[in-house]
């Protein structure tokens, strides 16, 4: 490698590159010229004031639009010689700019590692033996039970535990007497997440009724703004409704959809569940195999990516958790954790696709159009409107990936010894 390239570390590289100064000298008499012919400068008609002059008064600008036009060129020429493909954006450092000299400057950028992989195939994993037992499909006909609920109006009795009441709340700080604002919420009457002042306030009153409470805030409460306060309550119930299940019988079946009888539907159900089971069982065993794989290699990741990985999940976690402020040591631990999965997707991923390389595994046109279809049948769209979300939104190439990983793990799976 020539000497103006250096590997810092496995995926780290520095570059130093240098623009001779006749191609500075030409490109920036070029810009001069532009800057010359556009300037409106008195006692001077247009593009007829001296260059000395224009380089005075433009000298700034000059030298940003010299820059912008030469050094991405020179880089691009140079990463392209070189055959250095870049992880995310390459780093500027040191530009040495100036009339009648070479631009130098440095840059740094991050590769993917180049890997060699150990035996994959032959490798031996354990095939958990699965089963569906009648408790598990109780459990989901009664989730299909509570999603089905329904809720009435009980207009002529207090509130009772498992209620969704209507409420408006009122509060004020104690010591500083602010009001907070008054908020119309719906509460689950005794709760475990309520506050216990607010079940035992709620419970028992009847539409229209209210009562007046405090709640003494712990300091390390989850709302800062509430964190160590005492607050006033005035909460008046507004409406009551009763959570009211339907009886698990033939009757719930064929009202759930296309089933015969309860049976019908416990066979519909135990299909899923063992269905769900075999398709965890694949997942673990694919684990097992690219761990095996994985713990007998030292991949160097690029940080950037393991950054970028991490914050994308982060983000996602965060989204699905209920609106709460964590602490920092949460926080932290949190993104410890996701650190440590952001880079185990990477490291899963560089080897899948080297197996696909190795092996030269390949997704057809035939086999994109396919997917497109199973897509289009499992979301009950037309295999047009998925084309065309697929093309207009670039997303084949991601779906050719998919494709390509999917078929990577079926031969790792078909060429390992399950016992």
């Amino acid at each position: 490698m020539p000497e103006n390239v250096k590997n810092s570390s496995g995926c780290k590289k520095e570059i130093h590159i240098e623009i001779p100064a006749s191609e500075v000298m030409k490109e920036w008499e070029r810009v001069v010229a532009q800057y010359a012919s556009r300037a409106k400068i008195k006692g001077f008609r247009p593009g007829k004031a001296p260059k000395d002059m224009i380089k005075r008064m433009y000298y700034h600008d000059i030298r940003e639009t010299l820059i912008n036009n030469i050094v991405p060129p020179a880089l691009n020429k140079k990463l392209t010689e070189e055959k250095i493909q870049p992880v995310g954006q390459p780093v500027i450092s040191d530009l040495h700019v100036h009339e009648n000299e070479p631009i130098r400057f440095d840059v740094a950028v991050e590769t993917w590692p180049e890997i060699r992989l150990p035996e994959y195939t032959g490798i031996k994993v354990t095939k958990k033996d699965i089963s569906v037992g009648e408790k598990e499909i109780q459990d989901s006909l009664e989730e299909l039970q509570e999603k089905s609920a329904q809720y009435t109006p009980a207009e002529e009795r207090g509130v009772k535990e498992g209620d969704y009441v209507v409420a408006e709340i009122k509060g004020k700080n104690t010591k500083t007497k602010r009001s907070l604002p008054t908020e119309k919420v719906v509460i689950l009457a005794g709760h475990k997440d309520n506050e216990e002042m607010l079940n035992k306030n709620l419970i028992g009153l009847k539409q229209g009724e209210q009562n007046h409470f405090s709640i003494q805030y712990k300091k390390d409460h989850d709302n800062k703004k509430l964190a160590g306060q005492e607050i006033t309550y005035d909460l008046k119930v507004e409406s009551i409704k009763e959570k009211k299940l339907p009886e698990i019988d033939d009757d719930f079946a064929k009202e759930l959809g296309n089933y015969n009888d309860l049976e019908d539907l416990k066979v519909k159900l135990k299909e899923r569940i063992l269905e769900s089971k075999k398709d965890a069982q694949r997942r673990d065993m694919v684990e097992e195999i690219i761990g095996k794989i994985s713990d007998q290699m030292a991949i160097e990741l690029p940080e950037s990516v393991v950054e970028q990985e991490t914050n994308a999940i982060l983000n996602r976690q965060l989204s699905s958790l209920p609106q709460q402020n964590l602490s920092k040591e949460a926080l932290d631990s949190l993104k410890k954790d996701v650190r440590k999965r952001a880079a185990q997707n990477i490291r899963n991923h560089l080897i899948l696709s080297k197996v696909a390389d190795e092996e030269k595994l390949k997704v057809s046109e035939e086999e994109i159009q396919e997917e497109m279809k199973t897509i289009a049948k499992k979301h009950n769209v037309t295999l047009a409107r998925v084309v065309e979300s697929v093309n207009q939104e670039g997303q084949k190439e991601e779906l050719k990936d998919n494709l390509l990983i999917r078929k990577t793990v079926d031969f790792l799976l078909k060429s390992a010894i399950i016992e």
